[in-house]
């Protein structure tokens, strides 16, 4: 008999992908932290219902080619470790859904929730201008945009295929009118379009070391979002470098370097960084305009 026949409704379908993780060494760091809210978040939003689940839809009957759908993803999730959000093409970041693909990194940075905090306390007024630095899919500077709806938004990154994805989750936001994109290799193209009040900057930076120990599901996300060089900081040299002259007297820059921050810190040690700690201690640092023109 056909495993499509053997599985009815959406309990047989989350009880299977279940038993399916449990056989195969998955990681799980993509929006999820465990084998039960991945199986949730992989058929509930394979269904196109809410990924977080809702039992009252866990006795409903799927149709044939539901089934034959669901299925092969589960195969691909733990056979081939693709993560979910690259299965469904979409990842919740913070109460937002953002369509993404392999040709961005899946929204997780922990410098969202110090978004949604509005910054408290180290922004001291409301951003007039924000530039998202290496935007992928434009999760951080989206989700800037509805904190402060007032500001006007810039992402930019190298990547055309990334911006174009940018671009329709600029539309699915309704974001058009505060919202823009700019191609620039960090920020080559970005001169003399200053200055901004907030910059969110997530770019590459993990480290050969750690490339070198990348769990497979990370192996489907762009190389060129990840490494960043030996020690990796070689992104951040060049933004340092740069970022100061696009920069209000007043602004505040917000950035992640993860597992690289005793590097970060021995490279610039009279940078007045703060770590303001985050649930995953994600390696994300504070510093304003001052301090980051003097720490150099």
């Amino acid at each position: 008999m056909r495993l499509q026949d053997q599985l009815f409704n959406v309990r047989d379908l989350v009880r299977y992908a279940l038993t399916q993780f449990d056989r195969h060494p998955l990681w799980y760091g993509h929006g999820t932290g465990s084998p039960w809210d991945e199986a949730i978040a992989l058929v509930f939003g394979a269904l196109g219902l809410d990924m977080e689940g809702d039992d009252r839809l866990l006795d409903a009957n799927l149709t044939v080619a539901e089934r034959e759908h669901l299925i092969e993803l589960i195969r691909l999730r733990v056979e081939e470790r693709i993560p979910t959000p690259y299965l469904l093409g979409k990842a919740v970041f913070h109460g937002l859904t953002f369509e993404i693909s392999t040709d961005t990194l899946i929204p997780r940075s922990p410098i969202g929730e110090l978004i949604t905090e509005e910054l408290e306390p180290w922004l001291q007024r409301e951003p007039a201008r924000i530039l998202d630095l290496c935007c992928g899919s434009g999760c951080l500077g989206l989700l800037a945009g509805q904190v402060w709806p007032e500001a006007d938004v810039v992402l930019a990154d190298i990547s055309p295929q990334a911006l174009a994805i940018a671009e329709r989750n600029i539309d699915r936001m309704e974001a058009r009118n505060r919202t823009r994109t700019v191609q620039s290799d960090l920020l080559d193209q970005l001169k003399g379009q200053g200055p901004f009040d907030l910059v969110i900057c997530n770019p590459p930076y993990v480290d050969q070391r750690d490339m070198d120990e990348l769990p497979q599901e990370y192996l489907h996300e762009p190389e060129m979002a990840l490494a960043s060089g030996t020690d990796g900081l070689d992104h951040w040299r060049r933004i340092f470098r740069g970022l100061p002259d696009l920069m209000a007297i007043d602004a505040l820059l917000v950035g992640e370097v993860g597992n690289s921050w005793p590097a970060l810190e021995r490279t610039w040690p009279r940078m007045p960084l703060v770590w303001p700690g985050t649930e995953g201690d994600g390696g994300v640092f504070i510093v304003d305009a001052q301090g980051l023109r003097t720490g150099l």
